[in-house]
C-alpha cells in the first residue's frame, strides 16, 4: 500500500497559483519543493514574454495578486497564448520561483478561463505592474 501511495504521489501534478508557490497553500502554508511536478495557473504578465530568435525557447512570467513566477518553455505555444491572458503550465519547479514547463495550455476562447485560474483571480483582484516597468519608485 505504501509503495502504491508513493508511486501515485510521484505522478500527481498539484495545482498552484504563483502566490502559492511563493508563500505556500493557504490551508497549510506548505511550499512546493524544488523538483516537484506541478501545474501553475495565472495570467501572462504583459511585457514579460522573451523569445529566443534561434530556437523555440520562450520565457515569461505568470502572476496573480500575490506574486509572479518565471516560466521557461521550449516548444510551440498555443495559438491563443497572449500577454494578459490566463494560462496553465505543467512542469517542474526549479530553484526559487522558476518553473520549467513541459506543456502550456491557453484558454480556449475569450470567454473561457481555466477554473483554477478564475478562482485564484477572483480571490486576488489586485494585479502587479508590467514586467518591463520599474516599480521601485
Amino acid at each position: 500500500t505504501a509503495l502504491v501511495l508513493y508511486a501515485l504521489r510521484a505522478n500527481i501534478d498539484l495545482f498552484y497559483t504563483p502566490g502559492e508557490i511563493l508563500y505556500g497553500k493557504r490551508e497549510t502554508q506548505q511550499l512546493p519543493a524544488a523538483g516537484q511536478r506541478l501545474r501553475v495557473g495565472g495570467m501572462v504578465m504583459p511585457g514579460s514574454v522573451r523569445r529566443d530568435p534561434d530556437s523555440l525557447k520562450v520565457n515569461f512570467s505568470l502572476y496573480d495578486a500575490e506574486g509572479a513566477v518565471t516560466v521557461s518553455y521550449e516548444g510551440i505555444l498555443p495559438d491563443l497564448f497572449r500577454e494578459g491572458q490566463g494560462v496553465v503550465v505543467q512542469g517542474t519547479l526549479e530553484k526559487g520561483n522558476h518553473v520549467l514547463a513541459q506543456e502550456v495550455l491557453a484558454k480556449h476562447d475569450e470567454n473561457y478561463t481555466p477554473p483554477e485560474v478564475e478562482k485564484a483571480m477572483q480571490e486576488n483582484h489586485r494585479r502587479p505592474q508590467r514586467a518591463d516597468k520599474d516599480t521601485s519608485s
